[in-house]
């Protein structure tokens, strides 16, 4: 039997339900489908918050690890000013590995940043299949890159640079944490800030309670983003030679992360996996926060945004940003 609906959450998810439900299921694999239907869904929902006037917008051009050129989206608040170099944020949005883009959910990183007042550089990093393995990861270990390098000019204290993401943009900032550790980035992130992140491809097992409620990430997406990004030959496979950047929970050590920040919802595919990495990295002594919420899906303050449970989410993610 499933847990129940957190009851805010279900009050404002009821009047979805008939839309969501006459949208088609795309076939397992089926990458176009699932584009398809992140803008017809995806797309809206994350638009559903304002765009805040305060919050100034620029593009910027990096050159990533293969010299391919990538969008890095700076988000900076007009009124706030500073004297002194401030923190800031390398972003990755999520997506599944395979759709959406920064475009997708600036409305969202805007109002975080509108309530922090911290910049935040959003990288519109290359997805699957278009290109695999831990070239998503290197596109945003790049962008940190280039941020280092021109913290003064963006008055950025270099060592109060943290790296977020939600789900796959999630996962993606785990790979980049570790990325930096084993490169000995200097000075060292500050903080990981990751939302019901998307980090091990072998969650291939079905959890019939969530795949009930038509979830908004269920197994065949999962098995869809994961084998688009690692291959049919390695997705899913325990003994499969898969870099721990591309599927953090792979990791073989989590020694050496910085502070970290992770949430996630009881009804969400990625709950048991976000679980075990909280719990590995506080096993390792090092500060971390986890919170797991009741009654709530993959995504969930998107669509019930007025919710507690989802003021009370970003109330939590906001502090986790104002940490460092």
């Amino acid at each position: 039997m499933a847990p129940p609906f957190d009851p805010e959450f279900a009050a404002a998810f009821e009047p979805f339900i008939p839309f969501l439900a006459a949208q088609p299921k795309p076939a397992i694999h089926d990458i176009q489908a699932r584009r398809e239907r992140c803008k017809q869904v995806l797309v809206p929902l994350a638009n559903a918050v304002p765009l805040s006037p305060d919050i100034e917008i620029t593009v910027h051009h990096v050159a990533s690890y293969d010299g391919h050129k990538i969008e890095v989206h700076e988000f900076r608040k007009k009124s706030a000013t500073s004297t002194t170099s401030t923190s800031a944020v390398v972003h990755a949005h999520g997506g599944g590995m395979i759709v959406a883009d920064v475009h997708t959910f600036k409305h969202l990183v805007a109002m975080i940043v509108e309530k922090t007042g911290v910049p935040f550089f959003s990288v519109d990093y290359r997805s699957a299949p278009e290109v695999t393995g831990t070239s998503l990861v290197d596109d945003c270990y790049a962008a940190l890159l280039w941020l280092k390098e021109n913290a003064v000019k963006f008055n950025i204290d270099p060592a109060r640079i943290g790296v977020a993401g939600e789900s796959a943009g999630g996962g993606i900032a785990a790979g980049v944490a570790l990325k930096a550790r084993d490169e000995g980035l200097s000075p060292p992130l500050a903080k990981q800030v990751l939302t019901y992140p998307m980090l091990d491809d072998r969650n291939n097992k079905p959890i019939e309670f969530i795949e009930a409620l038509q979830p908004s990430w269920s197994l065949n997406d999962n098995i869809t983003g994961w084998t688009a990004l690692l291959g049919k030959d390695k997705a899913g496979i325990p003994d499969a030679d898969v870099s721990e950047y591309s599927a953090p929970a792979r990791a073989k050590s989590v020694k050496g992360l910085p502070s970290t920040y992770i949430d996630v919802g009881t009804l969400d595919i990625f709950r048991e996996e976000d679980m075990l990495y909280a719990s590995r990295i506080a096993a390792e002594n090092i500060d971390c926060e986890f919170h797991l919420y009741p009654g709530v899906p993959h995504g969930f303050e998107l669509i019930a945004l007025q919710s507690g449970i989802v003021q009370q989410a970003f109330q939590n993610r906001i502090k986790a940003i104002l940490s460092f």
